[in-house]
């Protein structure tokens, strides 16, 4: 009798010691529309906190792919979906510091060239080489402050006239940097969105005032700008297209400088 009861409880340790049967696994694939860069990779760190799951992503394809017990995969699903969204707390990232310049061209050579800054010489010298202007004036240096998954804006008045009106041109600039990335060649900024609006006073005719004494210059608003997206490399100067406005044969080109602050 005894060693019956030894054997059964015997039996009784050796089946509650026995591993459970593992929950049926499965493979999944998760798209990732909005986070790039460090933000992809800090949403992977982030799913780290599924301890059963085996995670792997991929910036470039924009997908995650999870081996996971069902439930696990439901779970990172749905916090991947509520994560991938523009202006979540998994888009906000580190800050950037950019400077937008606004180059004035005429293809006209001033007779008293005025200087340019040491940093936007090798740009002016590229556009002399590259293109029909001769004259390049910086008409106004803007700095930005910007967050990586976060929209800037800034509006404002262009200092001194377009020539032969007394109204001033304004500029709006509106920019989302949506992810800091790696190259070969070094950091870059991605940005889903580069808008810089022009409304610039465009000479149209002469009148005279009521005692035919003083002539006044007549004038009409023309809108103008650029709009475009990309890769913008940290410490290098990008030109972007130019915008035809200040008079027939004069442009407006705008230089890109950006840094990324750790």
């Amino acid at each position: 009798m005894k060693a019956l009861l030894i054997l059964t409880m015997l039996t009784a340790a050796m089946a509650s010691g026995q591993p459970r049967t593992p929950e049926p696994r499965e493979a999944a694939t998760i798209p990732v529309t909005t986070l790039t860069g460090d933000s992809f990779d800090r949403l992977i760190r982030l799913l780290g906190v599924f301890d059963d799951a085996r995670i792997n992503g991929d910036s470039q394809l924009r997908t995650i792919a999870v081996y996971a017990p069902k439930d696990v995969v439901v779970q990172i699903r749905r916090l991947v979906e509520s994560l991938d969204k523009p202006g979540s707390e998994a888009a906000i990232g580190r800050n950037i510091e950019m400077t937008l310049t606004f180059l004035r061209c005429s293809p006209r050579a001033a007779a008293t060239p005025s200087p340019l800054p040491p940093d936007i010489e090798p740009v002016a010298k590229q556009l002399r080489a590259a293109t029909q202007y001769k004259d390049i004036q910086v008409w106004d240096t803007v700095p930005l402050h910007v967050q990586e998954g976060r929209e800037a804006t800034q509006n404002m008045r262009l200092p001194g006239s377009v020539p032969g009106v007394a109204a001033a041109a304004t500029a709006q600039i509106r920019i989302r940097a949506e992810s800091i990335g790696r190259k070969p060649q070094g950091r870059y900024v991605r940005f889903g969105t580069m808008r810089v609006d022009f409304r610039v006073p465009i000479p149209t005719g002469t009148f005279k005032n009521g005692n035919d004494t003083l002539v006044n210059t007549q004038f009409s608003y023309t809108d103008v700008g650029i709009n475009t997206a990309g890769d913008f490399m940290e410490g290098q100067k990008t030109v972007l297209g130019k915008v035809s406005a200040l008079d027939e044969d004069g442009a407006i080109f705008v230089v890109v400088a950006l840094k990324i602050l750790d």
